[in-house]
């Protein structure tokens, strides 16, 4: 019995990061100007040459390292002991921790502008259109 361990398969991993990216195939594919069957055919090798994995891991926004690198576990780990430092609420579980990456009241200002800038603009077209009018009716 022989306790060398198996290879890691880079297909798979590729595969992993892909999905946990939510990115198809195709969109893999377009990203590196091939089509889907290669990718397809690259996720069930077990190995990938150095340069195509360069073309990978560009795509997919990652280093070789991390596609090298990768396991399930190491993700898991990764999830399991993240700690959020900007809000304390999310770590103690009482919500789904998503939080706001911008201020409300900002956007609600910036909303506020926009509309008081849009009702101007309605505003001078209809001045515009009243001022058309009266030279109209003065010319007759």
């Amino acid at each position: 019995m022989s306790t060398s361990t198996k290879p890691s398969h880079m297909g798979r991993k590729i595969s992993r990061i892909r999905e946990l990216k939510d990115m198809k195939q195709e969109a893999l594919a377009q990203a590196m100007g091939t089509n889907q069957q290669a990718i397809s055919i690259m996720e069930n090798s077990e190995t990938i040459e150095e340069d195509k994995l360069k073309e990978v891991a560009k795509a997919l926004g990652v280093s070789v390292e991390a596609i090298k690198n990768f396991s399930e576990e190491g993700v898991f780990n990764y999830f399991n002991t993240y700690y959020d430092t900007k809000d304390s609420t999310f770590n103690s579980g009482s919500h789904s921790g998503n939080y706001c990456t911008f201020h409300p009241l900002d956007k609600l200002m910036e909303s506020v502008e926009e509309n008081r800038k849009l009702y101007e603009r309605l505003l001078k077209s209809e001045q515009d259109k009243i001022e058309y009018l009266e030279k109209l009716l003065k010319a007759k």
